[in-house]
């Protein structure tokens, strides 16, 4: 990583080695607090469904607003990682567009807008069952180098 004005950027040097692990937060097998997501795809779109509990709640009957955000960036990981893109977030942006309850199911898709030769562009949307838009997402992700 290198300083700017603005803070912290990604190096555009591929030196990030990029590999799936069982104790990934969003979806990791083996993390006893992790979300345990499960992506499928359709040659186009990664998409998931998760059901927040009482342990996903920042206001009291609320989803936290990190937890919907990352759902979205996990997401759009996988869409990269279905397109052969080991790649990791360098920015994102977020429309949280209403509130989502303990026990609403959601539907999580993302896919790739956008693939350069070191950065790739993903969005995301997070809705209920019904089709209900409850947030959305847009990154750029750095292409780094897969694990060997």
């Amino acid at each position: 990583m290198m300083k700017t004005e603005w803070g912290v950027k990604m190096e555009t040097g591929r030196d990030i080695s990029i590999g799936i692990s069982d104790l990934c937060f969003g979806c990791g097998k083996n993390n006893p607090c992790g979300l345990k997501l499960k992506f499928e795809w359709d040659g186009k779109v990664a998409k998931s469904e998760f059901t927040p509990t009482e342990f996903h709640q920042g206001w009291k009957e609320i989803i936290h607003g990190g937890i919907l955000t990352t759902l979205l960036d996990e997401a759009m990981g996988y869409a990269t990682y279905f397109e052969n893109l080991p790649c990791v977030t360098a920015t994102m942006e977020i429309r949280l567009r209403r509130p989502v309850l303990i026990g609403q199911p959601l539907i999580i898709t993302a896919w790739v807008t956008r693939n350069a030769r070191r950065f790739a562009e993903t969005e995301a949307s997070l809705t209920l069952k019904d089709g209900t838009i409850v947030a959305e997402a847009k990154a750029t992700q750095y292409i780094g180098s897969k694990v060997q």
